[in-house]
């Protein structure tokens, strides 16, 4: 199935050309078409009408996908705010194990598939491996952050509440050791 795409031979600026143009979402088929043969008209083998529209379609869904991280991500800062690492790692590891194994499929369709896709698929798949196991790291982090922090706030207020309403010194001492206050 799938071989490569005649735009993906094009010259790299010929490339970056169509995608801004694919980007900007503003021309049809037929204009992008004339856009490119106008913006390069020196260009031996110029895109055909047809391979436009199949770059086009693989190229939209792609914008799609990221077009739909980007409003997740929006959704979660408005609902959260801006500081919300643990929840934006967690998303950002879904987008990288979901996009891994989307393309892990289309490379398998595919039947002419060598070394090279497979060691890319590999890479993929460590990659999102790691995002997750980074991602419980920081969650750990973040607890213990937080944990050692309240154990603080709890020794302070210890410390500052003398022997109020009998409480003892040897009292106090219980307390710390039962909550794990040094």
């Amino acid at each position: 199935m799938g071989r490569k795409s005649s735009i993906d031979k094009l010259p790299a600026d010929v490339r970056a050309h169509i995608e801004k143009r694919l980007r900007e979402n503003r021309l049809t088929l037929d204009e992008l078409f004339a856009d490119v043969r106008e913006a390069f008209p020196n260009l031996s083998e110029a895109p055909s009408r047809s391979s436009l529209g199949r770059y086009r379609l693989g190229f939209e869904e792609i914008m799609q996908t990221q077009r739909a991280m980007s409003t997740a991500a929006s959704a979660l800062v408005a609902e959260l705010g801006e500081d919300f690492d643990d929840k934006s790692g967690a998303l950002l590891t879904q987008a990288v194990t979901t996009l891994a194994t989307k393309a892990s499929f289309k490379q398998l369709d595919k039947e002419d598939l060598d070394i090279g896709d497979v060691l890319d698929l590999a890479r993929a798949a460590k990659a999102a491996q790691e995002s997750r196991s980074l991602n419980l790291k920081e969650r750990q982090q973040v607890a213990k952050m937080a944990r050692e922090k309240l154990l603080e706030e709890q020794k302070a207020k210890l410390e500052a509440m003398g022997n109020k309403g009998g409480v003892t010194e040897e009292t106090k001492r219980a307390i710390r050791e039962a909550l794990g206050i040094v």
